[in-house]
C-alpha cells in the first residue's frame, strides 16, 4: 500500500537560494513514515507502549529536481520489504506538477530498549497486508 502526504515548503525550511534545504528533506521522510504509521494503526506512541523503538539503520537517498519555497509536495511513502528484525520503506518526494523531486531508501532495525530485537509476532502480521510489491 502507498501513502501519501502532502505538504506545503515554507520560507524557513530552504536554503538562501530558495530551495528546501537537504536536511530538510530527512524530516518530510520521517514525517510521512510516522503517518503511514499512523493508517496502518501502528502509531509510534503505541509501539513504544509495546515496548517497540523503530531505528533508522541505513538510507539511501536521491536529490533529482530543486524543491522550491512555497511549492506543495507530496510524499509517498510505501513498506517495501520486512522480516521480523528490520523493514525497508520506499519514499519518493513529488512537487506539485507531479514531478519526481527525491527518492530514498530507508531500512529500519527493530528494537526494545535501545537494543535490535525481534519484532513480535502479532505486530509484525499487522505489518505483512501493506507491503507493497511493485
Amino acid at each position: 500500500m502507498i501513502f501519501a502526504f502532502n505538504k506545503r515548503i515554507y520560507g524557513y525550511e530552504c536554503d538562501i537560494y530558495g530551495h528546501l534545504n537537504n536536511a530538510n528533506y530527512l524530516q518530510l521522510l520521517e514525517a510521512a513514515r510516522s503517518e503511514a504509521l499512523y493508517e496502518m494503526n501502528l502509531a509510534q506512541s503505541d509501539l513504544q507502549k509495546k515496548g517497540i523503538q523503530l531505528f533508522v539503520h541505513y538510507g539511501e537517498i536521491s536529490f533529482i529536481k530543486a524543491i522550491d519555497h512555497d511549492e506543495v509536495i507530496t510524499v509517498k511513502t510505501c513498506f517495501t520489504e520486512i522480516n521480523r528484525i528490520k523493514g525497508k520503506w520506499h519514499q519518493e518526494i513529488y512537487n506539485a506538477t507531479k514531478e519526481i523531486c527525491f527518492t530514498a531508501d530507508i531500512t529500519i532495525v527493530f528494537a526494545s530498549d535501545g537494543k535490535a530485537k525481534r519484532l513480535p509476532v502479532e505486530v509484525f502480521e499487522q505489518l505483512l497486508p501493506y507491503i507493497e510489491t511493485k
